[in-house]
């Protein structure tokens, strides 16, 4: 059953992982939700958090896991929010990156040469079309989307509210839902013209945002899986006295000490931007994707039957790896993208030399 607390001393995000209703009460009292599985809340980081530190957090927020979009609002939208020169809102915040909208600007240039609403006097926006799968959208306070406009890419905001919400899901039941827009005026105020690296950028904050939420789920499935096997009986000795749980062990504690490498590693290049950032983050996702794979499936086996009901924790950790793997680019796209600037140029200094 679950108990309901409030905690003024910090902002915190719910950590309950069967009531995904409750959010942020409002921007200083934050309701917090806790039950058996999960006792205790995951603190938002500072808008003034080094990346490590964020990185930090949201692999916490895997680990737990906590039903709120602490990595999207900590790695990606706070952080593009201010490079745009953007005001950051109070409470969680979600993102979408390069949709397939329809962007004219509302008070057309008189002046303008072709199709009207492709220069503006200003640049207030008219929006159509979907935003598709937005992590966390019905629990938002805004989105932010990175998409195009006639003048180039742009950076603005909007609220659920603005738009008619088709609720949906992924694998754990996390919101990931459909934002329709018709012709919605975002005013100037909300919008800034962005360089295609700041939408680079929003890409490789959100793959690696994704990543460290791998990695932090990957951990909890080591945990779960050494328990069982340690308290579990088979033939007068526990599971983990047999030499082929022994290994199947060795390669999940592997797996996971992998993702949790991959993912620290890229910190330092994701602040330094550039070459260094893509290949980091490239890298790391691919490696995070790859690895749920085999962290779930070695769990699975190890844990028997009992893995896979509802009762059990594990489910909780390997329906969200099956997720998350795949969002913000799979392991396929991602070693495309790390592959294709290595290729480009002759391959043997690239990985003998040091950056």
């Amino acid at each position: 059953m679950n108990t309901h607390t409030i905690d003024t001393s910090t902002p915190v995000i719910p950590a309950d992982v069967y009531d995904t209703t409750v959010f942020y009460a409002d921007a200083d009292t934050i309701a917090t939700v806790t039950n058996t599985t999960a006792p205790d809340a995951v603190a938002l980081p500072s808008q003034d958090a080094s990346t490590a530190e964020l990185l930090a957090a949201a692999k916490e927020a895997g680990h737990r896991p906590v039903p709120a979009p602490l990595a999207e609002t900590a790695l990606v939208a706070r952080p593009l929010l201010r490079r745009a020169g953007l005001p950051v809102p109070d409470g969680p915040l979600s993102y979408a990156i390069a949709p397939e909208l329809t962007i004219r600007y509302a008070h057309p240039a008189a002046s303008a040469v072709g199709s009207a609403g492709c220069l503006g006097d200003d640049d207030t926006l008219l929006v159509t079309g979907t935003l598709r799968r937005v992590p966390w959208a019905r629990a938002a306070t805004a989105v932010v989307v990175l998409a195009t406009a006639p003048s180039g890419p742009v950076l603005f905001t909007l609220t659920p509210d603005q738009a008619v919400l088709t609720p949906g899901g992924n694998l754990a039941e996390e919101p990931r839902d459909d934002l329709h827009l018709a012709a919605l005026e975002i005013p100037a105020a909300q919008v800034r013209r962005i360089s295609p690296e700041l939408l680079d950028e929003a890409r490789l904050r959100a793959a690696l945002a994704r990543s460290a939420l791998i990695a932090g789920a990957a951990e909890r499935c080591v945990e779960l899986t050494v328990a069982h096997t340690t308290a579990r009986t088979q033939f007068g000795r526990p599971l983990s006295r047999f030499q082929a749980v022994k290994q199947e062990e060795a390669r999940l504690i592997e797996e996971a000490a992998l993702v949790r490498a991959a993912v620290q590693a890229a910190a330092a290049p994701l602040d330094t931007g550039g070459a260094a950032a893509h290949f980091a983050v490239a890298a790391a996702k691919t490696q995070a994707s790859a690895s749920a794979t085999e962290v779930t499936r070695i769990a699975h086996q190890l844990h028997g039957a009992i893995g896979i009901t509802r009762l059990n924790p594990l489910h909780l950790a390997t329906t969200r790896l099956w997720s998350w793997r795949d969002e913000d680019g799979d392991e396929t796209y991602w070693a495309h993208r790390l592959a294709r600037p290595l290729t480009a140029t002759v391959l043997w200094p690239t990985l003998t030399t040091t950056p």
